[in-house]
């Protein structure tokens, strides 16, 4: 392991390439920004931790992951394209020496899918080395972009996560400490950002004032010493760490051998969760609210048979996340519930591009019907989302090619009708089916007998929270932190924006 470096070999410049290649095969779904990791814990194997933790966190982002450690002052950095098993082996893990360390896992959504932007990212201050991990979007790249052109930074990725670390880097140049500069800087960042920043002294964790995503704080083996971060509590579970509380929106939390201090540097917090981390991106045994997101999910389709039952002979999800709500809106229907489709869980990791005929004959490569469960029945196809349409639509086609005789869906989410701009990969307004077509217009388009979605009050109720704590501007359009006009109409004019 050659010290603050990144991987290279020809088989990470394959990989760039071939993941360009293959962005136009991506899941006709709303999109992870990435998933963060820190732990600090003298005497341990840090990187090997963070190693299962970005395991099980591999849902969150598939393009890239990274490991930075400290020992000392001296930096050991790892990044690559990949998983994270494909990334690291035993040999860099070993390499990887330090009682810290800081984790990402990366889905891009701001800057493009190149080695250069995998993270953490790295900068040099006066005192020492800063790597940064960061899971959201900021919306005033452009700004903060030229403030640090201005200040004569050398910005060598597109990404906003370099552009926050150099904002603290400038900061402490400027004659602040860790706590202090980070927080400085916190007050430029305008969006939604969780981050894991590991320095020769401690870790921070950090949450944006409204906590648009998700990080928690556990520790190891109960030991108060021994502290962990995370965007999800399964992280936390293969390594066998304690969840202690999440981190709070506009928190700062910082981690040294002196144990853990906190720091509230909003003055104006509030809760405002992306509701989509409940409904889809955050894994199933992930608890948020003293629950586990299975048992919400369940929640959801007990919800949708209420406000949509309809006569079928089964009912069954798009796995895997569509499953827990066809079972709670079997619960409450009395429509049997069933397995209709087998998922190929792997097909989605291969860098090799499926042939033409591949390509036409469509959802098969991901999806598989179960002939003699569907033949001559009539089915309830419980899914979380609809986004552009065009997976709904090579799934019914499937359905009824297999047997089915009637074909009605169910969606466990009110219609996706506005973009994301905190760090989901949604599409333009205009690639988004409900923002110009009605729900009759798509149940035309996607050909099903009926379709429905769950309604906006119905979600939000199935939380048990109250309902102002979340984000669901992806189904409303009230975005809770302002969007400048030269970016809102369009996220091309973002991603633009960040090159």
């Amino acid at each position: 392991m050659i010290p603050n470096s990144s991987a290279t070999s020809d088989r990470s410049h394959i990989q760039d390439h071939q993941l360009i290649d293959n962005s136009e095969q991506r899941p006709d779904k709303p999109e992870e920004a990435c998933g963060v990791f820190g732990i600090y814990a003298p005497e341990e194997d840090v990187a090997k931790l963070s190693y299962f933790g970005l395991y099980a966190l591999q849902h969150r982002g598939q393009e890239s992951a990274g490991i930075a450690t400290f020992d000392d002052s001296q930096l050991y950095l790892h990044k690559d394209m990949g998983l994270v098993n494909q990334v690291f082996s035993e040999d860099i893990l070993q390499g990887l020496t330090g009682k810290l360390a800081v984790g990402h896992t990366r889905y891009s959504t701001t800057g493009s899918s190149h080695k250069a932007n995998a993270q953490p990212a790295v900068v040099d201050t006066r005192l020492g080395k800063i790597a940064l991990a960061h899971n959201g979007n900021l919306v005033n790249t452009i700004e903060l972009r030229d403030e640090l052109i201005k200040s004569h930074f050398n910005l060598v990725t597109t990404t906003d996560s370099e552009m926050i670390a150099f904002a603290i880097a400038e900061a402490v140049n400027n004659g602040s400490d860790w706590v202090n500069g980070t927080i400085e800087a916190l007050h430029r960042c305008k969006g939604a950002f969780s981050l894991a920043l590991a320095t020769p002294e401690g870790v921070m964790g950090v949450r944006d004032p409204l906590g648009i995503r998700p990080l928690v704080l556990g520790t190891l083996d109960s030991n108060p010493t021994r502290y962990v971060l995370a965007s999800e509590t399964c992280a936390f579970d293969i390594i066998g760490a304690e969840y202690q509380r999440d981190v709070q929106p506009g928190e700062l939390v910082w981690i040294t051998e002196g144990g853990l201090s906190s720091y509230h540097w909003s003055q104006e917090p509030q809760k405002k969760l992306c509701i989509f981390e409940m409904i889809y991106f955050a894994r199933p045994d992930s608890i948020v609210h003293n629950e586990s997101l299975y048992t919400y999910r369940l929640g959801l389709g007990r919800q949708l048979a209420i406000e949509s039952n309809v006569d079928a002979d089964i009912v069954f999800g798009v796995p895997d996340s569509g499953v827990p709500a066809a079972i709670g809106f079997s619960q409450i229907s009395g429509v049997r519930y069933a397995e209709g489709l087998i998922k190929n869980r792997y097909v989605g990791r291969t860098f090799i591009q499926p042939t033409q005929h591949m390509r036409e004959s469509g959802i098969k490569m991901k999806l598989n019907p179960l002939k003699d469960v569907l033949e001559g029945q009539r089915i309830v196809i419980v899914d979380d989302s609809i986004v552009r349409g065009t997976t709904s639509k090579k799934l019914v086609k499937a359905l009824r090619d297999a047997g089915a005789v009637e074909v009605h869906m169910r969606i466990s989410s009110p219609p996706v009708t506005h973009p994301c701009f905190y760090g989901i990969d949604t599409d333009t307004q205009e690639q988004l089916i409900a923002a110009t077509k009605s729900v009759q217009e798509i149940a035309q388009q996607i050909a099903v007998d009926s379709l429905a979605y769950l309604s906006w009050e119905g979600m939000l109720k199935a939380t048990g929270e109250d309902t102002n704590n979340f984000c669901s501007a992806c189904f409303t359009g009230d975005y809770p932190v302002t969007i400048p006009e030269q970016i809102k109409g369009s996220k091309l004019m973002l991603e633009k924006a960040k090159v």
